[in-house]
């Protein structure tokens, strides 16, 4: 059942008639299908890519961190790993990665130094590097070792016996070891040439030394110019350089004593150095300075890390343990990313090149220490979060494209499809109303709410206005109708009265004209009253009555001359043959055959009647000589209206009523072509 539409019942249309909404809808569908599916696609190989990229990247960095840790600065690095903060303006000494530095030459310490990193920088070029050595039999020793980028003048020494020191270049170092009181030395230069000379160092409070001072045995330093070819130092800045190795007494007791049993000692921490430098015009340079550059640090190995990424390094020992706790341990944070808490979900749930979880790689440094064990870490969910903070971006360009196609689906769906359906639906309707009443004036079709200026919109205003001009014109023809038949009832009434006296004339049964009297009377009283020729024909009655057909037939063919018809012969009437049929009716129906005949029949040539008997049934065939009938109208010639055997030129009835009166006497017509013309053939019942 359907639903109702002002005078139409609106029926549920077959599953065909929504092939094409069906399909369109698909299309549509699978659109943001494919589009949503393209883009998961994406973002899956994008993060199979970025996940493979990371490892082959991972493993790389790794290396490059281990070839750093290998460099000495790196060794320094991760043996001070573990170094406190001194307190402001004092500096602690740090682990050097060699054993010890050698001071047979000053050169040497400067290029130890200088491989280590171990030195603090200034901003105007000065460094000064405090340290110990690796090795304990080289003594309980803390080297310091500094340059100036520029000291003019020549250096100035002590003169031997010469007390007072504020005219000659000097070193003031103070140490201090725990609570300890600081211990202080003051080392003036002993030139050895222009531009080189050592330091002696004397252990005194003061700036003045005693007559009878002497220096410390274990303190050795040096103190020289870099002095470039052709340059000479005393009038232009050269480079000042000094290095010392300055005796820890806490530890050289120990050492004595036998109880300094590792090394570097543990209270290295608590060591504190203080170094100030000195010439004859005053203070050169004062360890105790801020703005001091670190030297390279473990810390600055984060910078090489990825977010997300851990460095642990272990040791140093002879073998690689199965657990030591970290010397060193550097993270790198994870880096912020603004992403779509949902979409993150959604790409973690992606396949990805490997399976999910830690991502561990090691490696080994080896260095005069020991071997370190390098562990890194890395963090895929970093690689996620970048991917879908990248996706996030690109959302928005997904989101609109998916709206503009649903966008477009909403107007199909609401300004074509919607409305298509309904106007399908009510046709549909107004089709079956037609047909079960076969009125066209009822007809009705509303499409005020489906008008517009589109396409549709205009058929369905097209349909309307063709529709209202079929109902004006089936309304026209109604009054048409009746009219004709007002009229043909008025003709017919006045025909009647005059037949009725030309029978009373013509009463005498052997009078001739009294037949076709009759015959016009029935036809008057079949149209009578009727409003088409149809309709008449479908109303008369047949009187049937056992008569000779071979006599009728004889009776035609010698009457049809006074018809018009010249040259008709009766074959196979000379034997009486009974049928039931009105003779009136029969008669017409063999006129219309004859004269059709005569209308198409070369002139001159015969018209044929023939009769014989088949099969319990009279056959008469009627025969003409002539042109043949098309093929294709042999199965429609006997319809009303379908016009004579060759063209439309005339109503197109004849036919129609020599199958009708056929039919109400119980037989049947049909047309074949012959080989020189055309032939009718008429069954009739024969009578017991």
């Amino acid at each position: 059942m359907g639903r109702s539409f002002g005078a139409l019942k609106l029926p549920r249309l077959p599953l065909a008639a929504f092939a094409r909404r069906t399909l369109l809808r698909s299309v549509f569908a699978l659109l943001l299908v494919g589009i949503g599916a393209m883009a998961l696609q994406l973002l899956a190989d994008e993060k199979r890519r970025l996940h493979a990229g990371y490892e082959a990247a991972f493993h790389q960095r790794l290396a490059v961190l281990a070839a750093r840790l290998r460099h000495p600065t790196g060794q320094l690095a991760l043996l001070n790993a573990d170094a406190g903060t001194p307190p402001q303006g004092w500096l602690s000494p740090l682990r050097l990665p060699f054993g010890a530095i050698d001071f047979d030459a000053p050169d040497k310490a400067a290029r130890a130094v200088e491989i280590s990193g171990c030195a603090l920088a200034w901003g105007d070029g000065s460094t000064l590097c405090v340290a110990v050595g690796q090795r304990a039999s080289a003594g309980a020793f803390v080297y310091v070792v500094g340059s100036l980028p520029a000291a003019a003048g020549a250096l100035v020494g002590r003169e031997k016996g010469q007390t007072e020191l504020s005219g000659v270049h000097r070193v003031q170092l103070q140490l201090r070891h725990g609570q300890n009181a600081a211990q202080r030395w003051l080392a003036p230069l002993e030139l050895a040439s222009p531009q080189h000379g050592r330091l002696s160092g004397f252990v005194t409070n003061g700036d003045t030394l005693d007559l009878l001072a002497k220096p410390d045995r274990d303190f050795r330093a040096w103190l020289w110019q870099d002095a470039r070819t052709g340059v000479n130092c005393d009038a232009q800045a050269c480079p000042l350089n000094w290095a010392l190795r300055v005796p820890v007494s806490a530890w050289r007791e120990a050492a004595t004593q036998g109880a300094l049993r590792t090394w570097p000692p543990g209270d290295l921490g608590l060591v504190q150095v203080q170094l100030q430098l000195l010439s004859p015009s005053g203070l050169l340079f004062d360890s105790s300075r801020p703005g001091a550059s670190a030297p390279f640090a473990a810390e600055a190995l984060t910078q090489d890390l990825l977010p997300g990424e851990t460095l642990e390094a272990r040791g140093p020992f002879p073998q690689r343990p199965e657990a030591a706790p970290p010397v060193l341990q550097l993270r790198s944070p994870p880096a912020p990313t603004q992403a779509s808490p949902w979409l993150t979900r959604l790409v973690r749930q992606l396949p990805a090149a490997r399976l999910e979880g830690p991502l561990l790689a090691g490696a080994d440094v080896a260095t005069p220490q020991g071997r370190y064990a390098l562990q890194l870490k890395g963090d895929l969910g970093q690689v996620d979060r970048e991917l879908s903070a990248t996706a996030t971006r690109l959302s928005v360009y997904l989101g609109l494209l998916l709206g503009a196609v649903a966008l477009a689906w909403l107007i199909v769906e609401l300004g074509l499809l919607r409305r298509m359906a309904e106007l399908t639906r009510r046709a549909n309707a107004l089709k079956l109303q037609l047909q079960g009443t076969g009125d066209p004036s009822q007809a009705e079709l509303d499409v005020r709410d489906l008008r517009g200026r589109d396409e549709l919109g205009i058929l369905a205003g097209t349909l309307a206005e063709l529709l209202g001009r079929t109902r004006e014109h089936a309304r026209l023809q109604a009054i048409r109708a009746t009219q004709e038949r007002e009229q043909l009832a008025a003709v017919g009434h006045e025909i009647l009265s005059p037949m009725q006296a030309l029978l009373a004339l013509h009463k005498a049964d052997g009078d001739t004209s009294r037949r076709y009297l009759l015959r016009m009377q029935a036809a008057l009283n079949l149209l009578y009253g009727q409003a088409s020729v149809s309709e008449a024909l479908q109303g008369a009655s047949a009187q049937a009555e056992v008569m000779d057909l071979a006599a009728f037939l004889r009776e035609v063919a010698a009457n049809a001359p006074y018809a018009g018809i010249a040259d008709v012969h009766a074959q196979g009437c000379d034997t009486r043959c009974n049928v039931h049929a009105d003779p009136l009716k029969l008669e017409d129906a063999l006129t219309h055959l004859l004269s059709n005949a005569a209308r198409y029949r070369p002139a001159g040539s015969p018209i044929t009647l023939s009769l014989h008997t088949e099969g319990g049934k009279a056959q008469i065939d009627v025969h003409n000589e002539g042109p043949p009938i098309a093929p294709e109208r042999l199965g429609s010639l006997f319809e009303l209206g379908a016009g004579d055997a060759c063209g439309p030129t005339h109503r197109g009835q004849g036919l129609f009523v020599v199958r009708t009166y056929l039919a109400k006497m119980g037989g049947a017509v049909a047309v074949r072509n012959t080989a020189n013309g055309v032939c009718f053939t008429l069954q009739l019942p024969l009578a017991d």
